[in-house]
């Protein structure tokens, strides 16, 4: 018992004479903000409101010499996956006959085509554009995978499993049978169209809004993926003879057709949807970190929202329109360069753009020579490897 106007000594701590900080009400305040920082490089996960975990904004320090670095780094890779496509195939080609040839296409001095008819025809013609066209589709669909992926809030979103693909198919085949693709960017316009569609649907059927749930986005994914499908049965059902194979190895993915257009539209439709994701990275950051932060931080939500789901929809509807439905690119690169490089989006979507294009170059390439020569649709290769990983992450994040 303390006498009368006597105070009673605080606590010593250990190492002085002063009383401990966290003793104090700044001290605790403090040391809770100190334990709920993560170590560097490590993505936040938040605590949701019914106990699950959402990814966030990572606490590292991202610098132009590090997104430089990966990017050199992929783009070595992304060369020499693309050199090892040029040579494997049903008709073998050297690796110094490619090389020589390539020199003696550009017309470089003291050079000779080593190349007979049928091999110049073969690489230049068939392989190369196949190759360009691989790669640019692979970036399309990771990239569409990493924002879906960021404005959703699920580690599950891919332009596949949300059904964006689907729906672009639909609208695609719409254009075929109907004899909308005679015209110009008949089968982009109405694949973009589904596309876009297809995310509204699940977006408005999730009911994802600012803090709520985010684990009924992919129930309403497969909802829509189912709706589409059944539409896609029913067109395939009423295509003519002549159409329904060519509709039916389109559907399952495949890059035999490759031509100039093509690659340019797919290029094209990458470079505007690209430009519009990166410049919004930052942005993309914040709002993982929840709605009333971004808007406190003044990031014009709803607007950013629009734009990046609408260029998503975007390259995935070009993609599709080219090649049908190649799935699970999109839920597989982002995943696999989240846990190479982090999560800050803008890294994380350059090196998906470089690392997906070398992966759908490696798809196809040994989608050209497993059964030389037949060949399978580039899509079952990806179904084949995507569906186990798919399967993996569901079980993790359960």
């Amino acid at each position: 018992m303390w006498k009368g106007g006597e105070i009673p000594p605080l606590p010593r701590s250990r190492e002085g004479n002063e009383s401990p900080k966290s003793h104090s009400r700044e001290g605790i305040v403090r040391g809770r903000r100190a334990s709920r920082r993560p170590e560097a490089g490590r993505p936040i996960h938040r605590q949701h409101s019914r106990g699950r975990k959402i990814l966030t904004h990572p606490a590292s320090h991202l610098t132009l010499i590090r997104i430089f670095r990966v990017c050199l780094l992929l783009l070595a890779f992304l060369a020499g996956v693309s050199a090892l496509s040029l040579v494997a195939g049903p008709a073998p080609i050297g690796m110094t006959a490619v090389f020589k040839g390539m020199l003696a296409a550009v017309r470089f001095p003291g050079v000779s085509d080593p190349l007979s008819g049928a091999e110049r025809t073969i690489l230049f013609s068939i392989r190369i554009p196949r190759i360009i066209l691989a790669g640019i589709l692979g970036a399309s669909l990771s990239c569409a995978g990493v924002v879906f992926q960021g404005l959703l809030r699920n580690p599950l979103a891919d332009p596949y499993v949300l059904g964006v693909s689907g729906g672009a198919a639909v609208g695609a085949i719409i254009a075929i049978v109907t004899g909308l693709g005679a015209l110009p960017f008949g089968i982009p316009g109405l694949a973009f169209a589904g596309g876009l569609l297809s995310i509204l649907l699940v977006w408005g059927l999730s009911g994802v809004t600012g803090e709520r749930r985010t684990d009924r986005t992919l129930l309403a994914g497969i909802i829509v993926n189912a709706f589409f499908s059944a539409l896609i049965m029913f067109l395939v059902s009423i295509t003519s003879g002549e159409q329904i194979h060519s509709v039916i190895f389109w559907l399952m993915g495949d890059l035999a057709m490759a031509g100039e257009s093509d690659i340019l539209l797919a290029a094209l439709f990458l470079i505007a949807g690209f430009t519009v994701m990166f410049l919004h990275a930052h942005d993309l950051n914040i709002l993982l970190t929840g709605e009333e932060t971004a808007l406190q931080l003044g990031i014009p939500v709803k607007r950013t929202r629009m734009l990046l789901l609408v260029s998503a929809s975007l390259v995935t509807g070009a993609a599709v329109s080219v090649s049908g439905i190649i799935g699970f690119v999109g839920l597989m690169v982002p995943h696999i360069v989240r846990m190479l490089f982090g999560s800050d989006h803008r890294l994380l979507l350059p090196a998906s753009l470089l690392f997906g294009g070398a992966f759908l170059m490696a798809a196809d390439t040994i989608a050209r020579i497993v059964l030389a020569p037949a060949e399978l649709p580039v899509g079952v290769v990806t179904a084949l490897c995507g569906a186990p990983y798919f399967a993996y992450l569901m079980k993790r994040s359960a």
